[in-house]
Formats: structure tokens, sequence, C-alpha cells
């Protein structure tokens, strides 16, 4: 059982929800964030686990250009459902790391009402709608302690490695492998610095070939940190395609 967090040993706790993506694989004309999953978009899922969390004080929330500009994610979101502690919506951009920045410019900002200058980041994919407080606590306990930690899950299929032809080279061990989910979760120093210098080296890092697939990636690669493991939960799917739609209404029902 995690403990909870006293308040008055407490650094200041923004959550950056992703919600950016056109979700073309839902072959939908909805996007993805936007789509009814029992009545409510799927994006409301994660905002009200972080509306209601004792951990987090305050949200960034990351939507597509048009959204923002009509007012769409303010007043059909937010305001409808009354998500308080998102007090920033910013535009994302073409890639996942650059809607990270666009908002990690903002989270230390003096024209916030409260700037996090020295606490932590928790980055959220708005797509994965079974975000616990739980996950939460877990990834706060863990970022204490190693200012770098992911939630994920030990895989339960063996996997593969395969060549550039679908032919297996190796198989790695299982109980060595981990799927990786969100939220990631930083020092709020560590993944400002860390994305600073990927915003330098892009192009260095696209002569090397190296695809920076997630905030972990960005933080091993740029600062050579250790990234910390954190037990997430098998529910904490992202919404893809149709099939993952159909998956998550059936855990609703459980």
């Amino acid at each position: 059982m995690i403990e909870r967090v006293k308040k008055m040993d407490k650094k200041r706790c923004t959550a950056v929800v992703l919600a950016a993506g056109s979700g073309s694989r839902m072959k939908s004309d909805v996007a993805k964030q936007y789509m009814l999953l029992q009545g409510k978009p799927l994006l409301w899922y994660a905002l009200d686990v972080v509306e209601r969390s004792e951990l987090i004080d305050d949200c960034i929330l990351v939507t597509d250009q048009e959204s923002l500009e009509n007012g769409y994610a303010k007043n059909e979101i937010v305001a409808h459902y009354g998500f308080y502690k998102v007090d920033t919506i910013v535009a994302g951009g073409a890639q996942r790391y650059d809607s990270v920045y666009e908002a990690l410019k903002r989270i230390a900002s003096a024209d916030r009402k409260v700037p996090n200058r020295d606490g932590y980041v928790f980055i959220h994919d708005g797509a994965r709608p079974f975000l616990t407080e739980e996950i939460l606590q877990r990834c706060y306990e863990a970022v204490t302690k190693y200012h770098a930690c992911v939630a994920g899950m030990p895989v339960k299929d063996t996997i593969k490695i395969v060549d550039g032809e679908g032919y297996a080279l190796r198989t790695p061990d299982r109980s060595s492998v981990w799927q990786v989910q969100t939220p990631q979760v930083f020092d709020t120093p560590l993944i400002l610095s860390a994305y600073e210098k990927l915003m330098q080296e892009q192009e260095r890092l696209v002569r090397e070939g190296i695809r920076i697939t997630d905030d972990a990636m960005v933080v091993e690669t740029l600062m050579g940190n250790a990234i910390k493991l954190v037990e997430g939960s098998y529910q904490n799917i992202k919404i893809t395609t149709p099939e993952d739609m159909a998956v998550a209404e059936a855990f609703l029902g459980i």
C-alpha cells in the first residue's frame, strides 16, 4: 500500500496531458481525443483523474491548433466539465516531443498562477483513459527518490528482435522486457534541461539515426540519467485503433 503524500512535504506537481494527435488510425472524422467513450470524450477520463488527484496541483493541456483557436478545448472540455486545474492550454507540434516542449516552455513561466520551477512534471497521454490515483502515487514516490521514472508493466508475450526483412535475430529474456506507458515523471529542472538540449541537438540525432519516441528517451539520451520503471497497470492502455475503443468499453463495463 502506497502511503499518501503529506501536503506539507510535497513539491509542486504539474500534469502535462497530451491531446494534440489527429488519431488517423481511428478512421474517424472526429479527433481521437474527442471521440465518445461511454458518453464522455476520451480526453475526459485522464483529465478527471488529474482534477481529483491529491497530488497534482495544476495541469497544462496540449491540444491541436484548431481546437485551441476555435476555443473547443477550453469551452467544451475544460470549462464544460469543470477542470479547474487546467490553467494553461497550448497547441502541440508535429511530433510528440514538439508537443511536450510547447508545454515545458510554459511550465516555469512567470505568467502562470504558480510557476513550477523545482517540482515535478507528470507527462501523460490523453489517449490513456485508465490513469489512476494509485499510479500517480507510485510515480510520485519513485520520482522523489530517482528523479526520473515511467509507468510500465512487464510484457506477457515472448518478444522477437527482427531484421529489416522480418527475420528473427534474437529473443530477449522476457523477464527483463517492459512495455512503457505514461505518466512519465521527472524533476522539473531535469526535464527542462533535457528538452532544451534536445532542441539544440535535433540535427545531430537525425544524422545518427536516433529517433526519440518518449520523454524517458530524451532524458536517457541527452542527460545520461537512469530511468526507474514503476508499476502502471495492464488496463492503462493507449487508445490507438477502433479495437482499442472496444477494449476500453469492456474495461469500463467490468
